[in-house]
């Protein structure tokens, strides 16, 4: 046995940047148990009813400057904006075009979603390889940006990576682009997400917009899941938090162009990180959990949306583990079984990542561990906003050799690669 795994580190790394921004809705409000005598939105709207033609348009070419830096179809969301709120604007039908654009304006917020953080990535295969030398794989990150508030959103990187060699993540860009939510008419529980307003995957945030989210959208694991006829679906297990309250909830999509947003059922659900197995195991899905906050679950379930029970898989063994035992992404499926990354919690709360090994045909069974962490806060890489933490959500795997992209102290994030057979020689 090796007695520790060797993690090769790229000069990249990812850092918060808040000139990215979103519009975000906004309102007024007066404090809690103030009588105004009337709401602060009839009286907004009141005021710039009674402005002239020439402040009117002054206000609108100014607000208008300012986003057009960062933003595009600048006019359309100011519109809808209004739209969202017209039916508590007494007669909106006789605001005119320009009023309704600025009291869209009032009524809206520039937010820099990931001006704190940017960190717990997760990495999947890009749904185009084409065009790429061989060896090479194009892929696509998620991240969790952190803005005022603390407030979470899902944010996306691009690039390519070749094994033994470079990492290339591409240039997002200045413009951040949230989902219109699409009303259907199935009424099937999901939240339906159009992103064609961005021009890269780079470009999408997915911003809360339901009150599960009030607070964020929390730690993506994506996965790029494989039905047995062959159809590709990319999931991500997310933790939904209220403000009061987390749950687990799914997103799905097949291209990053748009997503169907679903909550998960069940008392499994109601905790923190779960991720799925890439496919169905004896014709169930599988996922892990840390549903009482110390071990490693394994949970199957016939519905993809409803999990109950599990079984206890992993315990915490080493001193590095001794307080909390997580995933640290979903699965990744090798020759020896499947190969999940972890993570424990010991002394002074330090997060570090570990690996393990389950039996391909019955991940059930847990065969081989790190003794040892693989990745462990470095004196160089510890501070920020929550220290002494290493974190991933999903690493990706070409050939033997895995990219294991990981966050710094819930602050950047940061790249390493690893051999799969120098890793499997450190378990025990």
């Amino acid at each position: 046995m090796t007695d520790r795994a060797h993690v090769n580190f790229y000069d990249v790394v990812l850092k918060p940047d808040p000139s990215r921004t979103v519009v975000r809705p906004f309102e007024p409000g007066y404090p809690k148990g103030f009588d105004g005598g009337r709401t602060r939105t009839d009286e907004t709207v009141e005021m710039i009813r009674n402005l002239d033609e020439e402040e009117l348009n002054r206000q609108l070419v100014g607000v208008t400057a300012s986003l057009d830096e960062n933003h595009r179809d600048v006019d359309a969301t100011l519109m809808r904006r209004f739209g969202e709120i017209a039916d508590r604007i007494p007669d909106p039908e006789s605001l005119s075009p320009e009023q309704q654009r600025l009291i869209g304006a009032y009524f809206s917020q520039e937010y820099a979603y990931e001006a704190a953080a940017l960190f717990n990535p997760s990495a999947v295969p890009h749904p185009d390889q084409t065009g790429l030398p061989d060896g090479t794989v194009r892929l696509v990150l998620s991240l969790r940006g952190v803005g005022e508030g603390h407030v979470s959103s899902v944010t996306s990187r691009t690039g390519v990576w070749t094994p033994g060699g470079d990492l290339t993540i591409d240039d997002p860009g200045s413009t951040s682009v949230p989902p219109i939510i699409v009303p259907r008419g199935d009424d099937d529980g999901a939240v339906h997400l159009d992103c064609g307003g961005s021009r890269s995957i780079s470009e999408t945030v997915l911003f809360p917009t339901l009150p599960s989210q009030r607070q964020g959208i929390e730690d993506m694991r994506l996965v790029r899941f494989v039905e047995d006829d062959g159809e590709v679906t990319y999931y991500g297990t997310y933790t939904a938090f209220s403000g009061a309250e987390a749950r687990s909830e799914l997103l799905s999509t097949a291209d990053f162009k748009s997503f169907e947003m679903r909550a998960l059922t069940g008392d499994v659900a109601s905790a923190k990180g779960m991720a799925l197995f890439p496919r169905r195991i004896d014709g169930r899905y599988v996922t892990l959990g840390r549903q009482d906050n110390k071990n490693i679950w394994l949970n199957v379930s016939k519905d993809l949306l409803h999990w109950t029970g599990g079984s206890k898989l992993i315990e915490p063994r080493y001193p590095w583990e001794f307080v909390q035992m997580g995933n640290c992404g979903s699965p990744i499926e090798i020759d020896e079984g499947w190969l999940v990354l972890t993570h424990g919690v010991g002394t002074v709360r330090n997060y570090c990542i570990g690996a393990c090994l389950l039996d391909r045909r019955d991940p059930s069974k847990l065969l081989a561990r790190t003794p040892r962490p693989v990745l462990a806060p470095s004196p160089h890489e510890r501070d920020g906003y929550v220290p002494n933490v290493v974190y991933s959500c999903g690493a990706l795997l070409s050939g033997r050799t895995m990219l294991l992209p990981y966050a710094v102290a819930d602050s950047f994030s940061a790249f390493g690669s690893l051999s799969i057979d120098n890793l499997l020689a450190c378990m025990e």
